[in-house]
């Protein structure tokens, strides 16, 4: 008599079972990508560290994009049976991702270097620019909106220049960017402003060879004043035996055409008047004979263009006078000196001394290279 049937269903399970498990047994398992994901994580975090998300950004969202890309498949596939698991995709972004990652830091690595150089000649040029700003133009009339300009382009100069200092390049570069745009638009509008006033140097020129020429050959005292350069000289027989720093109406760039511009004439006078104590204001004073003809003529033929109102009227009351010292240019154009130097002039002139006024007594040339 045979088995019973179930009897040998029971012995046909088991042995099912015992194949089963001896096929998962040594059916390999696909490993997690565990040490792949590692590796580019540890890449990413020393870009991140070489800053590669700032100075080599594409590289650095690429290698982070594919990153995140294994994480979402890695995820996926631990969902999935685990004989059925395939991490292949894993691995490949993984291993992309630390391929971006390296390249990134090594990018970032050479852009942070290469842009410190080109940041630090950057701000040697602004600096260079702005040292040559307060080399000619320190006591330049410029309009209000320039020297906020320049104002404004130092202030960024030296913030950009901390920013570098920090290692903040971009920020830096950013800035630099600022300064040197209001710095070099201030630099050529007042550059512009300068050589057309150094137009009228020839006749500069003429008045001063004159003035020297009469005093060597009447031996005698002249006065000679340098507006751009704010000197005051005294020759003696054509010699230069002294100066001092003048100081001049707040517009003194050009001749003056007008009462209340506050521009100090140009052209050739004397003094008609030495005046003290209780006749002048400012300690000590010498008259000059502004306007004379030749300012009248001028001024005359400025109404008759148009270019000046018929309501206008001349200036005068030109004096060089006392009180100075102020460290800027404060009068109503006339010439103001420290008291102690007025002592001084008193003593060498006398009514009738030449008093020429000049832009400058150098060429423009000149000027800009010494």
């Amino acid at each position: 008599m045979g088995k019973p049937w179930w009897h040998i269903l029971i012995i046909s399970a088991i042995a099912v079972f015992i194949t089963l498990m001896v096929f998962l047994l040594f059916y390999p398992v696909p490993p997690p990508p565990a040490a792949e994901m590692k590796d580019a994580r540890e890449a990413i975090s020393k870009a991140r560290k070489n800053k590669a998300d700032i100075y080599s950004g594409e590289l650095f969202s690429e290698a982070v994009n594919s990153y995140d890309s294994a994480m979402v498949n890695w995820r996926r596939e631990n969902e999935r049976f685990i004989y059925k698991r395939n991490y292949s995709n894993v691995i490949a972004l993984a291993e992309l991702s630390l391929r971006k990652a390296i390249q990134a830091s090594e990018s970032s690595l050479n852009n942070t270097a290469n842009l410190r150089v080109n940041l630090k000649q950057q701000l040697k040029n602004i600096n260079d620019l702005m040292a040559e700003i307060n080399k000619i133009f320190p006591t330049y009339p410029l309009t209000p909106e320039v020297r906020n300009k320049i104002s404004l382009g130092k202030m960024l100069l030296r913030e950009s220049e901390t920013a570098f200092n920090d290692s903040q390049y971009l920020q830096a570069e950013k800035k630099i960017s600022e300064s040197k745009a209001l710095l070099e638009s201030s630099f050529e509008y007042a550059n512009s402003h300068l050589r057309s006033y150094f137009k009228s140097y020839s006749q500069w020129k003429i008045w001063v060879d004159s003035t020297i020429a009469m005093s060597r050959e009447n031996q005698d005292y002249s006065i000679i004043v340098d507006k751009f350069s704010h000197k005051f000289f005294v020759y003696l027989d054509g010699i230069k035996i002294t100066e001092f720093t003048a100081e001049l109406g707040k517009n003194w760039v050009g001749d003056k055409r007008r009462r209340g511009d506050k521009a100090t004439p140009e052209g050739m006078y004397k003094i008609t008047k030495k005046l003290e104590n209780d006749s002048t204001t400012y300690y000590k004073a010498l008259m000059l004979d502004y306007p004379n003809e030749e300012d009248t003529v001028k001024f005359r033929a400025e109404i008759e263009n148009g270019t000046l109102s018929s309501k206008t009227k001349i200036g005068d009351k030109i004096e060089i006078h006392g009180n100075g010292g102020r460290g800027a240019d404060w009068t109503e154009g006339c010439i103001a000196l420290k008291d102690r130097e007025m002592d001084s002039i008193f003593k060498y002139v006398r009514e009738g001394t030449p008093v020429t006024i000049v832009g400058s007594m150098y060429s423009l040339k000149y000027v800009l290279n010494r």
